[in-house]
């Protein structure tokens, strides 16, 4: 049996890209979503929520490219530097930057663990039932990191967590020659696949067998789509995805995805999308169903 949930990340972003997901939720196949706590439409995103009882809603743990919900002087060891003379506290630019933080500053797996917590928590505590994590721009990938999100996962009672680590074969990508310095980068993290598995095993979590469109992110359009459900192995899969409106919001927003999310939008909610996953006897599921089940 092959199963796939399909996650929209960034809810809670813009208002726009809240309503595109739930869009994609409601007219189209995104099945699950995940959350940010610190997103700028966090409220809105929440209230959509709490009326959409089948979207399965997660934390999106935020832990670069954004602000903490804890106080800064908890989190120091995360934050910009140059930022210090700001009003507003921001997290240092990009995951690579995390990783290394994580090798040479022993507090840094402690203020991540709390932090995350935070988020968590302001989730819970806006009355969302968090049924997964997953992270911006997957940070979890590193171990130190994964460690520090699984245990605050299991303080907050959440048991199920994105697998950051894609399958795909380079022959899929043939036709796109943007996407491989992407593939490749993403190729190179998969030696860590193995201690990844192993730490969700040891805390008593679960996760799919792997995800899909990470590579493509930005680039998800129909043929990469196709291509992804005809090799999709048996198994619990997830596919990322970024609906959204490339309104005057996210045009404030610094992010390198804009027109990509009116397009995966298009694509989410397409008949022929639908026809593509009973045509190949996937089954689309949930966060919320898979974990509780």
């Amino acid at each position: 049996m092959r199963r796939l949930i399909i996650n929209a990340d960034d809810f809670g972003l813009t208002e726009g890209v809240n309503r595109a997901i739930v869009e994609a939720h409601e007219r189209g196949v995104v099945t699950s979503a995940t959350l940010m706590a610190s997103g700028q439409a966090f409220e809105q995103a929440v209230a959509l929520a709490q009326t959409r009882p089948r979207l399965g809603v997660g934390c999106h743990v935020v832990l670069v490219d954004g602000t903490p919900v804890l106080d800064r002087t908890q989190v120091r060891s995360l934050l910009d530097p140059h930022a210090n003379g700001t009003d507003t506290a921001r997290f240092r630019m990009g995951p690579g930057m995390l990783a290394a933080r994580t090798l040479v500053d022993g507090r840094v797996s402690d203020e991540i663990e709390a932090e995350a917590r935070a988020q968590i928590g302001k989730l819970q505590s806006a009355g969302i039932k968090v049924t997964h994590l997953d992270s911006h721009k997957h940070t979890h990938v590193f171990p130190h990191v994964l460690r520090a999100l699984l245990r605050a996962a299991r303080a907050c009672g959440v048991r199920a967590i994105r697998n950051p680590f894609e399958r795909i074969r380079g022959s899929q990508l043939a036709a796109r020659p943007g996407l491989w310095m992407r593939w490749t980068e993403v190729g190179l993290v998969r030696v860590l696949a193995g201690h990844f598995r192993d730490a969700v095993r040891q805390a008593g979590m679960v996760t799919p067998e792997g995800a899909f469109a990470i590579v493509a992110t930005g680039a998800l359009d129909e043929q990469l789509l196709r291509l992804i459900v005809e090799h999709m192995p048996e198994g619990v899969w997830e596919l990322v995805c970024h609906p959204g409106y490339d309104d005057a919001d996210l045009q404030r927003i610094p992010t390198r995805l804009r027109k990509s999310r009116e397009q995966e939008l298009s694509l989410l909610t397409s008949s022929a999308t639908r026809d593509l996953m009973a045509s190949h006897r996937v089954e689309l599921m949930s966060y919320r169903d898979w974990a509780s089940g």
